[in-house]
């Protein structure tokens, strides 16, 4: 419900993020719906926070004017890298003249403690949790980086498993070029998408130029 403060009308938003479709974000849905964030107006993102060029943020900071009141559940949420996280925090801020809550950090409400020695505390806590949540974000790539190699070293097939060639891929490919077949068919017949069957036909001809056979 929108508030009355200075005689501007102040409105209250929510900001949702999760790094990808199959995350939950029901912790941060209640969170808002606790402080009485209207369901339309919370934005939701389900995207990576290495940067900012999300759709629901990029709407949501279009959507705000000077005086209205962004929550979001912690620093993370709103991003996971230390020099964006800063730079947005400036424009909501400062450009945008808007108040922004952190839940989970009380001491990041830029509604309280507006004098020097709060705004510096403040700017202090946001460097240190920015700073947190990119060392996270690379902590977690470290860990994916290492869990891959880590499997491809064990021979662990990564990815979509590989569609093999049929046995008369060579005379399919003859037919194709004589037109005794349709594209269509042949992707049927070996069935493969037309992206993959032309990466396996090139392959295809590179290993007949090596002057090795075809692999299956």
């Amino acid at each position: 419900m929108p508030l009355e403060r200075i005689g501007i009308i102040m409105k209250i938003y929510g900001y949702i993020r999760v790094s990808s479709t199959d995350q939950n974000e029901d912790r941060q849905w209640i969170a808002m719906t606790e402080r009485t964030v209207p369901q339309s107006q919370m934005y939701i993102d389900k995207q990576s926070g290495m940067d900012f060029e999300r759709p629901a943020y990029r709407r949501l900071v279009k959507t705000l004017n000077t005086g209205d009141l962004l929550y979001v559940l912690s620093i993370d949420r709103l991003g996971r890298n230390y020099e964006e996280i800063q730079n947005q925090w400036r424009i909501l801020t400062k450009e945008k003249g808007i108040d922004i809550c952190v839940i989970d950090m009380p001491l990041l409400d830029t509604r309280l403690h507006k004098d020097l020695m709060g705004t510096f505390i403040s700017d202090l806590v946001l460097q240190i949790l920015s700073f947190v949540a990119q060392n996270e974000r690379e902590s977690i790539k470290k860990r994916q980086a290492q869990g891959i190699a880590a499997a491809k070293a064990k021979g662990v097939h990564l990815g979509r498993p590989a569609i093999d060639m049929p046995e008369d891929f060579e005379s399919i490919i003859a037919k194709w070029k004589n037109k005794q077949l349709p594209l269509k068919q042949i992707l049927t017949q070996c069935r493969m998408k037309r992206s993959t069957f032309f990466r396996r036909l090139r392959e295809y001809r590179r290993q007949t130029e090596e002057g090795k056979s075809p692999k299956r």
